[in-house]
């Protein structure tokens, strides 16, 4: 599986210490989200952000890594702007982090950021090889 990472994950150590296996794809820029440091990084609406893309086969242990089951990050899929793919983005909770964030829309967090994400086009492009 690929996932857009931003933040801690971009590192080799720490991809290392959390992963049995992975790799990076290459560089990456999330067009329609900025990064914004909280407790530890997150995305909030508008910008682009910086980071790459990583697979692995290991989506459990990104899961539990950041928080999903604690409501820390959730995860959501990003499309892919030059292929017919996605990629997953965790994106995380400003209240949880202590992250000046606001998400629009109705509902709980996941659902906004959804949305949110499918309205404005959000997407990940990559350089041309």
């Amino acid at each position: 599986m690929d996932v857009f990472v931003y933040g801690t994950l971009t590192d080799h150590a720490t991809a290392t210490a959390v992963l049995d296996t992975y790799e990076y794809r290459g560089a990456a820029e999330l067009v329609g989200l900025h990064r914004i440091d909280g407790r530890y990084p997150t995305l909030s609406p508008g910008g682009k952000t910086a980071g790459r893309i990583l697979r692995t086969p290991d989506i459990e242990a990104l899961d539990e890594y950041e928080g999903v089951d604690r409501r820390l990050y959730v995860r959501v899929a990003v499309p892919l702007a030059s292929a017919d793919e996605s990629v997953e983005c965790y994106v995380g909770d400003p209240d949880a982090l202590g992250a000046p964030v606001e998400w629009p829309g109705e509902g709980d967090f996941e659902r906004r950021v959804r949305a949110y994400c499918t309205e404005a086009g959000v997407v990940v492009r990559q350089p041309p090889e």
